[in-house]
């Protein structure tokens, strides 16, 4: 329905939470390397459970590498990020987009969100805060998406 796109992601237990959410929500992961463990890592499954296995997520041997084979799908990315004043849910989401989510240390490259700026989200928070955790922030931005496109969800 969704396809989740993580970015140089750097704990594996964040991967691993994801990739169970995306298994249950029927959504596609996209993993873009370079990442800092073994995808294959116990703690990768552990978070996943027994749905690692089952789903079956892309990985990417590079930005470069992913943005050449899915260009034609710009439009439909969606970039979350704290560098935007756009709130997630003005964003209107449709099957088959991107929703990509940077490393837990360094967010997102410039250079990919210039690609299409005005699909930038942020989720809101107070300015005392640090950044939510990225399973976290992938959940909020991918359950608003699905709940825009339920009617699709139930099929």
């Amino acid at each position: 329905m969704f396809n989740i796109v993580l970015v140089s992601p750097r704990i594996p237990q964040n991967t691993g939470s994801i990739g169970r959410m995306c298994y249950n929500a029927g959504f596609t992961l996209h993993i873009v390397k370079p990442i800092v463990f073994d995808i294959d890592e116990k703690s990768v499954r552990r978070a996943g459970l027994d749905y690692w296995a089952k789903l079956k997520p892309v990985i990417w041997e590079s930005l470069d590498e992913f943005l050449e084979k899915n260009k034609q799908f710009l439009e439909r990315f969606f970039f979350a990020t704290t560098k935007s004043s756009k709130p997630f849910f003005e964003a209107h989401f449709k099957k088959g987009d991107f929703l990509f989510f940077g490393s837990e240390s360094y967010g997102l490259p410039m250079s990919l969100m210039q690609l299409k700026f005005e699909n930038a989200i942020t989720i809101p928070m107070k300015s005392y805060g640090r950044s939510l955790n990225l399973a976290t922030s992938v959940g909020i931005v991918s359950y608003e998406a699905l709940r825009q496109n339920y009617q699709d969800f139930q099929r």
